[in-house]
């Protein structure tokens, strides 16, 4: 299925809401990714978006409509060769292989704008779909951290999943 990438804009508010509104999206990403996903949270999302226009979060696009999203968020201190990757997108897209592809480019993305040597994909254990995806990106098992997860009532093994820059010449460094 064909989709696009770019940056999230105020007009996809209504796609947003409309997307993000789903307790089987919310179940597996933080608190910050609410559960009903209102206006304000979508108000409270698009700013940090509009305000940091130098983290590259993207929405993902099927026909024109935002369906999703994924972003790299470099990380700070020891860990600034580091950025986190976040990603979703609405069921009724799951399974089509579009995240494979969104996570693919903004990876290319990540290593050609970025001064990062590795990306790091936060997993709930039971997150069957996600693991299949980070590993079909290259991602590697990096650990696991027994029920540090708390959410909806419950507790969730964290996987850390990791992939580093490419020795590949045709990435190049920023």
């Amino acid at each position: 299925m064909e989709y696009q990438l770019r940056r999230w804009q105020e007009s996809d508010k209504p796609s947003l809401i409309k997307h993000a509104n789903n307790k089987k999206i919310a179940m597996y990403l933080r608190n910050g990714f609410a559960y009903p996903y209102t206006e304000k949270t979508a108000d409270f999302f698009l700013g940090m978006v509009r305000d940091n226009p130098d983290i590259p979060i993207f929405a993902i696009l099927v026909n024109g409509v935002a369906v999703g999203g994924v972003g790299l968020y470099p990380q700070k201190d020891i860990y600034i060769k580091n950025a986190e990757i976040g990603y979703w997108l609405s069921e009724e897209y799951w399974g089509k292989g579009i995240m494979t592809k969104a996570i693919n480019e903004i990876l290319v993305y990540g290593w050609k704008h970025l001064e990062i040597d590795r990306v790091v994909a936060i997993v709930f254990g039971t997150n069957i779909g996600s693991i299949k995806v980070a590993e079909k990106c290259g991602f590697q098992l990096e650990g696991t951290l027994s029920k540090t997860i708390y959410k909806f009532g419950k507790y969730e093994d964290e996987l850390i999943y990791g992939i580093r820059r490419p020795l590949s010449s045709n990435v190049p460094s920023s």
